[in-house]
């Protein structure tokens, strides 16, 4: 299947794509200024420069795009039908450089949560849950635990 919009428009598309202050980021983060918490953002000093950390509680927290980290059995973590080898291979190295920086947080005594982007989209009601995580003692913690059960023919934009 080619593409529908030539190079230049699909290069321009891809260039504004985010890699913080995306809005499921801003989401997570007004929610937990709202609930008091404080954190600090993409502190370059730990492994994997999460997108909010919170010292006090010695939490990471990586608000993961379902597509670009590879969240499993989600309606979201489709594969591009064109460039089939080029993207196999760039979403599995993310998928396991993640896997490698969390290991590196955990090892040095951060715990490590992970908010995927379809639970603020099908389950913003329940976010409260973030906020009890982060006094879990899990060292390993994601939500939502599975994927949403909602699955669309088109999927509701952002």
């Amino acid at each position: 299947m080619t593409d529908i919009v030539d190079s230049q428009t699909r290069s321009r598309m891809m260039s504004r794509i985010r890699g913080s202050d995306t809005r499921p980021e801003l989401i997570v983060r007004r929610y937990l200024h709202a609930c008091g918490f404080r954190y600090r953002l993409h502190r370059r000093d730990l492994p994997g420069k999460p997108d909010l950390v919170l010292p006090k509680h010695r939490l990471a927290i990586f608000v993961h795009g379902c597509f670009w980290h590879r969240h499993e059995g989600c309606f979201y973590a489709t594969s591009p039908a064109t460039r089939k080898d080029f993207w196999r291979q760039k979403l599995d190295t993310n998928a396991a450089r993640d896997k490698q920086q969390q290991g590196k947080l955990i090892s040095s005594g951060w715990r490590v949560l992970i908010v995927w982007e379809c639970g603020l989209k099908h389950r913003l009601n329940e976010i409260q849950t973030v906020a009890e995580k982060i006094t879990s003692p899990d060292v390993l913690d994601e939500w939502p635990e599975r994927p949403p059960r909602v699955r669309h023919a088109n999927p509701p934009s952002a």
